[in-house]
């Protein structure tokens, strides 16, 4: 018997006992079939770093799943999104670890790619993954790249090399797909990572040093290379406290704002005034008192709890650019000393440093020449124009930035799936999309448009007499707007004569809207 092998099982029995509700209600009462959910659950929820509660909302089993059994997708960045595919396949009976993972299982995770992101392949799939895999398949469709971890999870051996062929010969590239073995072995060394990281760090310039609290603060600037190097000697092991570490370059869009900053000469000198810094934890730091300035901090027990993506991205960069200079770029230092016992608050610094509300693009886009000239336009129209986010004033008359961006993404612009899924692109890369050449007529009429669908769905929902398709008020919206232009073709988007055709919009609106209800 292994002994890792035999900590996850009494692990799993334990989950069994405390979390059964959430896994009875998807495999029934085969208690073999919910230690097999059991494992996959742990599984997910080790390698995504996630409560219980919360990787069991990722959870497919069950029939018709295409051989995945939890699915995870991250935000769309970039143009690009990653998809986490998890397969479990735990043996019982044997707790020897040796037993390697299933050949067919391999085979059947490799169909399982091939299949679900190609939207015009069809497949079988239980109403857990349905939604997910059309998700996905409805941002392939609009040219976003899928970046795809395959999970083949069990409590024994990896895959044979025959099934390393397969994968070989498949066709699909590294850099897209990413084949991760993850068994009993991986999961205890997570649950019981404790390595401590001991280095030192050259300080530029003044620092402030000062005991508060029974704790000691120090805040500085370092320079990025001193960053890059740490991160080239102790890799990830620096971010074992950080809730973000899975976040990457390529599918952040902070983080590549970051590089482009870095990667360009005339920016970078000023990247100490871009970035909000560095906050580290430690168990001791020590400096030579005798010095003014420039000091050389010997630190134990490192841990990077906030900007852990900005060392990434630095430590990335620079090594993409090995011939740039990069010794007078600095960024600024946060390194608290607590005791060892200190868990609650390391816990409540790591979580306030993570969570603290960003500046929204939507506030940074207000000032803009377009906004404020929606604004004028509106107002001789009769409305009020909210530029920023605001939590005052409501009513038929006010009309967020928020709201015309949605509606004019999904109608004038005819990208109803963009306007569904790319919410926090508005004012993002979608920005421009949306924005350029609008006026305040058309802007409102949009509005109005989906406000009268949005309504049209409330409204069936409550009386129970129609069904609208999940999101669909972009798409009728969208062939309402069509409707409007092409009886107005002269002049499809700019409504000088907007009054009279607000009138025509609730007739149009009222038999198209309702043509398309399914019962």
């Amino acid at each position: 018997m292994n002994i890792n092998a035999s900590i996850v099982d009494q692990r799993l029995t334990g989950i069994l006992k405390e979390h059964l509700n959430l896994l009875e209600p998807i495999v029934g009462k085969s208690e073999e079939k919910q230690r097999s959910l059991a494992f996959v659950l742990l599984c997910v929820s080790t390698a995504l770093e996630l409560p219980l509660d919360a990787a069991a909302e990722l959870l497919t089993e069950g029939g018709n799943d295409v051989g995945v059994d939890a699915l995870h997708l991250s935000d769309v960045d970039d143009g690009e999104f990653t998809v986490t595919l998890f397969q479990g396949k735990y043996k019982h009976k044997d707790l020897a670890g040796t037993a390697n993972f299933p050949e067919n299982g391999v085979k059947s995770a490799l169909q399982t790619v091939a299949t679900l992101f190609d939207p015009d392949k069809q497949a079988l799939m239980n109403p857990r993954i349905r939604p997910r895999i059309e998700e996905i398949r409805s941002l392939i469709r609009d040219g976003y790249i899928p970046n795809v971890r395959v999970v083949l999870c069990n409590n024994g051996a990896r895959w044979t090399q025959a099934a390393d062929n397969w994968i070989t010969q498949s066709g699909f590239t590294a850099d897209q797909v990413q084949w991760i073995h993850l068994n009993h072995d991986e999961i205890i060394a997570v649950l019981q990572r404790k390595k401590s990281v001991d280095d030192s760090i050259q300080l530029h310039g003044k620092a402030i040093i000062e005991d508060f609290n029974f704790r000691r603060v120090l805040i500085s600037k370092v320079p990025i290379t001193e960053i890059a190097s740490l991160f080239e000697r102790h890799h990830d092991l620096l971010l074992e406290r950080n809730i973000r570490r899975y976040l990457g370059l390529r599918n952040n869009r902070v983080n590549a704002a970051i590089h482009e900053t870095l990667q360009d000469a005339s920016k970078r000198e000023n990247f100490y005034f871009f970035n909000n810094g560095i906050t580290m934890i430690c168990r001791k730091f020590r400096h030579n008192a005798l010095q003014g300035e420039n000091f050389q901090v010997r630190i134990d027990g490192i841990q990077v709890i906030n900007g852990g993506q900005t060392c990434k991205t630095i430590q990335q960069t620079l090594k993409s650019l090995p011939n740039e200079d990069f010794s007078s770029i600095y960024v600024l230092l946060r390194l608290y000393e607590l005791a060892e016992d200190d868990h609650e608050l390391v816990n409540d610094i790591t979580y306030a440093t993570n969570s603290q509300n960003p500046v929204d693009l939507r506030d940074l886009r207000s000032n803009d020449a377009i906004q404020k000239q929606l604004e004028i336009g509106m107002a001789e129209l009769g409305y009020t124009y909210k530029r920023q986010r605001d939590d005052t004033g409501s009513g038929a008359n006010i009309i967020t930035s928020s709201m015309v961006a949605e509606a004019v993404l999904a109608i004038w612009r005819q990208k109803p799936h963009q306007a569904e899924l790319h919410h926090s692109e508005y004012f993002g890369k979608l920005y421009h999309t949306i924005f350029d050449d609008l006026n305040a007529p058309a802007a409102v009429m949009a509005t109005l448009i989906l406000n009268f669908v949005e309504d049209e769905v409330k409204s069936s929902e409550s009386e129970k007499s129609f069904l609208f398709l999940p999101f669909s008020q972009y798409h009728v919206s969208m062939i309402i707007g069509i409707m409007l232009e092409n009886k107005y073709k002269s002049d499809p988007i700019i409504f000088k004569d907007f009054h009279r055709k607000k009138n025509i919009l609730l007739t149009v609106a009222n038999f198209y809207g309702i043509w398309l209800y399914i019962s």
